[in-house]
């Protein structure tokens, strides 16, 4: 037996993990009680990842369809297949015809995006797709008309703030958005030990809320409407610090103008949040020493949320809360990540898409418009896609339709861990490794953009090795340069660096070549931590400079004027569509909107392959129903109900939740894996997949961001009655 330390790269907390190690086999993980910042903090997700790994269904050797079966085949026919056919639709069409899906998976490791992009910037396509334009690219395209770059993001002071108000999220299941805050809930608990109060503005009653703080009901979809009240009655009662905003920012006066239009007594019968509510929270806001408003998924996936966002963080920073202690803060990186990136225009194309005419987000298009790109013909059609870490048929809107758009596709490659439902349907499974077989350090928001609690830094060896033919995603992207022809980056040089470098690991003479751990290194030392060997002697990670208040500010917006731009013109015209928003919830008030909801033993679709995790009541997702919403539709605990949607029908079990907002259904996210040949166990469990009730294409995605509706989805719920209509792969649950 061998104890080693890592830690968990499924979300933001990045927990600190101790793995015993038997025989190259992963026999046990505990929170590391001895990491500098999450401090024993872990979920039972990540201490089960050796369950989801371990499996027989792992894919260990590179697979090629053939018929409707597939087949394995070498690592170098593979690539030379690929190769080819790459060649020959760039040749044929164009460079932007190849496109890529990098997913979740990809996102929380540091080499794995780096070089996904390095293939697809090496073929000169623009045509990149990422789960952020469906649950965050709001934040982002925000962030970058506001203060100048996408991921300048400021987080609440959590462990100063004497006043938080978290709207849309739920932190005690699903952790922070982007901010590194491992055990969210043992930090509230401290704010209202101090005194301090912690409010939850969500359709449900959330596990958050019940542990450790305030609950107020909103109607799904109505956050902008809550915000722009909230801002309105903030100018009223005079809690603006406009010398502040004078100094340092512009604009306000055209978003006051805006906010004052929607007084809280003129919201509330949409938002359901009474006016005496809303204006005792404001007050409660400006009568704190320190204070701060965040959001999280159920804000940015609604139909407003680059809207909602952008009127929080105005309220964040015209409250004098933003860049001070206890309010909203600009971390750090080890680098200024922001500055370099702007300098050299990475992550701020100002292209847009073929389709819709959306604009790219960090460098990436609307997924909820990848079907219409690869069906509509004309010049740039996608005819080629590369999805690496991710699983877009049951976690993009309107899958169904997605599925027969992946199936016209020319070609499409899949590098992942399982036969997941989308490699289901590709021409090429590439196998990977896992985060346990792969040497890491931390991603891009943490270490580099600041965007930590607590500052450190950590790194992490293998813990074990492959026990197949997988591939470092990032050898695979590099083996894929080479094969299709192209150099990495667009570089020649770089081309050739990363080429000898992987002829030099398959010939063992791995001293000689650009591993990994010397990328690492490289990147370790720009920031001023030393090498990657030398961080490796502090398992449990290092602590790096703490934040500091006023250190944003006039100094590092990377605005042309250096301002915050409180009214950008892309969010003032799409305040047009308010008035549309408003009525159209006046006149549907009676009627069902659909969330989404998270459970602990679940990570998006990650987790359903575990037999523990889908055993018993949890074979299936349920829909969730007030008592009052069920019983006016005859419908009690057990029963099946069929939920409808303009894009589809599914059949569902349900249960009774009396913490729901009454006219809200909630539908937990991720399952449906009924297509999938290669998961043996989430194949067999119940669950629907509920994202084929939400719509995509152009006119049914944000303006501004781009994101599609995954949640306050409008619609029907019945008895099921009758043999329901459904493709094969949908899912209805069974008893």
């Amino acid at each position: 037996m061998e104890t080693k330390y890592t830690f968990c790269r499924i979300c933001e907390s990045l927990c600190g993990l101790k793995v015993t190690v038997d025989n190259n086999r992963v026999e046990k993980i505990e929170p590391d009680r001895e990491n500098v910042a999450t401090m024993g903090s872990s979920c039972v997700k990540g201490t089960r990842q050796h369950a989801i790994y371990d499996s027989a269904d792992r894919l260990r050797y590179p697979l090629k369809r053939v018929d409707a079966t597939f087949v394995r085949i070498s690592w170098d026919r593979a690539l030379r297949e690929i190769g080819d056919r790459c060649r020959t639709i760039i040749a044929q069409y164009s460079p932007d015809s190849i496109a890529m899906y990098l997913g979740t998976a990809g996102g929380f490791s540091m080499l794995h995006p780096l070089f996904a992009q390095g293939f697809l910037t090496g073929i000169g396509s623009r045509s990149m797709y990422a789960p952020h334009t469906q649950d965050c690219a709001n934040k982002f395209a925000v962030a970058r008309l506001m203060y100048g770059f996408p991921y300048i993001q400021p987080f609440p002071d959590v462990d100063r703030t004497d006043f938080l108000v978290i709207v849309g999220g739920n932190p005690a299941i699903s952790k922070f958005s982007f901010l590194h805050l491992p055990n969210a809930i043992k930090r509230f608990k401290a704010i209202t030990g101090r005194g301090g109060r912690v409010i939850f503005v969500d359709p449900r009653l959330t596990e958050s809320a019940k542990a450790a703080g305030e609950h107020i009901f909103i109607r799904p979809n109505t956050d902008v409407f809550f915000y722009l009240s909230f801002l309105a009655e903030l100018d009223k009662r005079q809690g603006i610090d406009h010398d502040r905003a004078g100094r340092y920012m512009k604009g306000l006066d055209t978003v006051l103008a805006l906010a004052r239009n929607w007084p809280a007594e003129k919201t509330a019968p949409v938002t359901g949040i009474a006016e005496q509510v809303l204006k005792g929270l404001v007050a409660a806001y400006m009568n704190a020493h320190s204070a701060a408003l965040y959001c999280s998924t159920g804000v940015n996936m609604g139909p407003a949320g680059s809207m909602s966002f952008w009127l929080q963080e105005v309220i964040n920073a015209v409250s004098g809360n933003l860049d001070r202690f206890g309010g909203t803060l600009v971390g750090r990186g080890a680098v200024d990540f922001p500055a370099l990136g702007k300098k050299l225009g990475f992550l701020l194309r100002t292209d847009t898409s073929r389709i819709g005419s959306f604009p790219s987000v960090s460098d990436c298009f609307p997924g909820g418009i990848l079907a219409d790109e690869i069906m509509t013909p004309g010049p740039d059609q996608v005819r080629a896609l590369f999805c690496t870490g991710g699983n877009p048929l049951n976690t993009m809107s309107n899958s169904r339709r997605l599925k027969k758009a992946l199936e016209s596709l020319d070609l499409m490659v899949v590098v992942d861990i399982f036969l997941n439902e989308t490699a289901s349907v590709a021409d090429y499974v590439l196998p990977a490794t896992t985060f346990f077989e792969m040497p890491d350090i931390h991603f891009i928001f943490p270490l580099l953009c600041g965007l930590q609690m607590v500052p450190y830094a950590q790194v992490t060896d293998r813990v074990v090795d492959p026990d197949g033919e997988q591939r470092n995603p990032a050898h695979i992207f590099a083996d894929l340069a080479r094969a299709c022809g192209v150099n990495f980056f667009g570089s020649r040089v770089a081309g050739t660096v990363f080429a000898l470098s992987r002829f030099f690991e398959k010939k063992g003479l791995r001293f000689l070549a650009l591993t990994p751990e010397r990328l690492f290194s490289l990147i370790l030392r720009a920031c001023g931590l030393g090498s990657f060997k030398k961080l490796l002697k502090h398992p449990h990670g290092v602590l790096r400079p703490p934040h500091r208040e006023n250190d944003f500010l006039g100094k590092r917006v990377l605005t042309e004027d250096g301002k915050v731009d409180l009214a950008p013109g892309p969010l003032m015209n799409d305040a047009g569509r308010l008035q549309r928003l408003f009525d159209d919830e006046i006149e549907n008030r009676g009627k069902l909107r659909l969330i989404t909801r998270r459970s602990v033993r679940t990570h998006n679709s990650w987790t359903h392959n575990i037999p523990e995790f889908v055993s018993g009541e949890r074979r299936t997702n349920y829909l969730y129903m007030h008592p009052d919403d069920a019983a006016a539709r005859g419908l009690g605990e057990g029963d099946h109900a069929d939920v409808t949607s303009v894009t589809a029908t599914v059949r569902v079990p349900v249960k009774l939740l009396p913490e729901l907002m009454p006219g809200v259904v909630a539908l937990p996210h991720g399952w449906g894996h009924q297509p999938a040949q290669g998961l043996s166990v989430a194949s067999k469990a119940g669950g629907v997949n509920v994202n084929i009730l939400a719509a995509d294409g152009p006119g049914n995605l944000e303006p501004v961001s781009g994101m599609a509706r995954l949640t306050g989805i409008p619609v029907e719920v019945a008895r099921a009655g009758g043999p329901l209509c459904r493709e094969s792969w949908s899912g209805i649950a069974s008893e």
